[in-house]
């Protein structure tokens, strides 16, 4: 698959986001996350994802007016908390995130997680999109269900469902329905949490068959798959090496061994568990 790092995915409202972005989760040092920043965006990242409750938004505001790129050049992600749901609390939200980052508009705001009030909120945000201050809105962890509830009422279709993917959990169905429905999937973790893959010996046999990392395997199968992707990490060498991933390829072969390396094991919450987004939901 012939892929460029500029290349972009295209939303069905026409608006654009990068292939490969810059995940912030647990960049909560202002140093640390500033830095991280301006070294992905000297790498050539375009694409930033922050959200309110990563508590970093002001940081990432911060390090893009020092970045010396243009505003328009950057795409800027942030998601609505659980805490915040309903048609009011969206807009209190959304205006509170909008003032952190120091923007005059967001280019995608996704609802974080599918609890309770989501219809709600989910019409604050096509009201915040249909006056400009969002170039596109989704949502984040929705299966199939949640889609379809939240399709009986809205005007506007999500752009993106932002869930979790990796090797371990390749999510095959809801992308083919993601898709169906001319919507961008993209992977958060796109690793996988606890480094497991990162000792795959499937994994680092094709690693050294190209003399590149297991890290940069993976990225690469996500990306041959037609998912976007928001790796993290505050190493300099580690930011740079997670967007250089587009002067080699992966067989046929490489892209059959990984995917055969699903287990459905998720290593992030289900959004179905009632347990979870009852304790996250205040």
């Amino acid at each position: 698959m012939d892929l460029k790092v500029t290349d972009t995915k295209k939303f069905h409202n026409g608006q654009e986001i990068p292939l490969v972005g810059l995940g912030v989760w647990k960049m909560r040092d202002e140093k640390e996350a500033i830095e991280a920043i301006q070294v992905a965006i000297e790498s050539g990242y375009r694409a930033i994802d922050t959200a309110k409750v990563y508590e970093n938004e002001e940081y990432v505001g911060q390090a893009i007016r020092e970045a010396g790129i243009a505003r328009e050049a950057l795409t800027i992600t942030s998601k609505l908390w659980n805490a915040d749901h309903g048609y009011d609390e969206t807009l209190r939200a959304f205006d509170t995130t909008l003032k952190k980052l120091q923007l005059d508009y967001l280019d995608l705001y996704l609802i974080h997680w599918p609890v309770l009030a989501y219809k709600d909120s989910w019409r604050a945000m096509e009201r915040l999109y249909n006056e400009g201050l969002i170039k596109s809105i989704g949502v984040s962890n929705f299966h199939q269900h949640h889609l379809e509830n939240l399709f009986t009422t809205a005007n506007e279709k999500p752009v993106i469902d932002q869930i979790e993917i990796h090797p371990l959990l390749s999510q095959k169905p809801l992308k083919a329905y993601l898709e169906s429905q001319d919507i961008v999937h993209e992977a958060w973790s796109p690793l996988a949490q606890g480094g497991e893959l990162l000792t795959n010996q499937t994994l680092q046999r094709i690693a050294d068959k190209y003399n590149i990392t297991i890290p940069q395997v993976i990225l690469r199968w996500h990306l041959n798959n037609g998912s976007v992707i928001i790796p993290k990490s505050v190493t300099p060498e580690r930011i740079r090496a997670n967007i250089d991933l587009f002067g080699f390829d992966l067989a046929a072969s490489d892209m059959a061994e990984i995917d055969a390396l699903n287990k459905d094991e998720r290593k992030g919450s289900d959004p179905d568990s009632e347990e979870f987004l009852a304790r996250v939901w205040k």
